[in-house]
């Protein structure tokens, strides 16, 4: 364009192609056309610069995102909440929280105040780091500066305290919160499912996935796999198997992974003939057997022995493994 005498596009029209590069992780590209624009004598505004930053906060290199900091504050443009917590979430990401957390207090001491997403960056990132005595701290801040909780917080609360085995914690913050109409998402419903699983109280559990529909939500994909694996694990495979009916019923189609998943939990419980109805269900195409699926079933049938009496009860192409008794 710039070559063939076209009329100079304008700083918003560079700021476009610029993070339409740095989504598409050709962030040495869009520098390329951040330094024309410096060349012809454009001043990149914070959106410009923003972009840039984001693009090698994607792919890690921070070093270059302070550098860009430095030429704003020069150029007199001061850094936003959107470039600041586009920077604490560079940090957090890549493993530096020390760094993130003092660009954080950088952040207020300049007068720039932390909006939701800026403290559910925070969170999120001390809960993956482990600090759940911190994180309880940093959300106690947000409520002082009067910033409003939103459901995005919560979930972010809820699968930290899961991650740090305080999965009791978060099933009482759960109950606490439905108790004041919360609304909840089908991914926090899950979260906290898998959680009453794990501390035993699987009543609760039971209940809460009866009680979806009530929070106006539909289970997913996930929803039902958390429940037949861990009926499974409770020995309760009529009750599974009737999960994984209604799961086909809703019109939800179970990953080759939860089907590999099941018939290694039957193989192993000694439920050949259910392993067998699942055996069915591969075809090798949408659906196909994992190694560790295939180990378990030589391990099981290519000796003599009791299992090797059941392996009638497969389909017939697996009848194959008593060759290798």
């Amino acid at each position: 364009m710039m070559n063939k005498g076209i009329p100079r596009p304008n700083i918003v029209f560079f700021s476009s192609v610029i993070n339409s590069l740095c989504k598409e992780g050709r962030v040495m590209d869009a520098q390329d056309i951040f330094d024309l624009v410096i060349h012809i004598g454009e001043r990149p505004n914070i959106i410009t610069f923003s972009s840039l930053i984001d693009g090698y906060v994607l792919v890690g290199k921070m070093d270059k995102t302070l550098g860009l900091l430095d030429d704003m504050e020069s150029v007199g443009i001061e850094p936003d909440v959107v470039t600041y917590s586009t920077l604490v979430n560079g940090y957090f990401r890549n493993g530096s929280v020390e760094d993130g957390l003092t660009l954080f207090k950088e952040m207020s001491c300049k007068g720039v105040k932390p909006d939701t997403v800026t403290y559910g960056i925070i969170l999120d990132g001390l809960y993956r780091d482990g600090r759940t005595i911190d994180a309880k701290k940093m959300f106690d801040e947000m409520i002082e500066t009067g910033i409003e909780v939103n459901i995005s917080i919560y979930s972010v609360i809820l699968l930290g305290l899961c991650r740090n085995n305080c999965a009791s914690e978060a099933i009482d913050l759960f109950q606490k919160l439905g108790a004041m109409n919360v609304k909840f998402d089908i991914i926090i419903i899950n979260t906290i499912i898998n959680a009453m699983h794990k501390v035993q109280r699987k009543e609760e559990a039971k209940e809460l996935f009866a009680a979806i529909s009530a929070h106006g939500l539909v289970p997913n994909a996930s929803t039902y796999g958390l429940m037949i694996i861990n009926l499974l694990k409770d020995g309760a495979v009529e009750y599974a198997n009737n999960m994984f009916l209604s799961m086909e019923k809703s019109g939800i189609v179970p990953s080759s992974r939860l089907i590999n998943c099941i018939i290694r939990m039957l193989l192993e419980k000694g439920e050949i003939a259910k392993a067998g109805e699942y055996l069915y269900k591969v075809d090798g195409k949408s659906v196909s057997l994992e190694a560790s699926t295939t180990s378990l079933m030589l391990s099981l049938f290519s000796k003599k022995g009791k299992y090797q009496e059941d392996m009638k009860l497969l389909p017939a192409k697996y009848h194959f493994f008593d060759r290798f008794g």
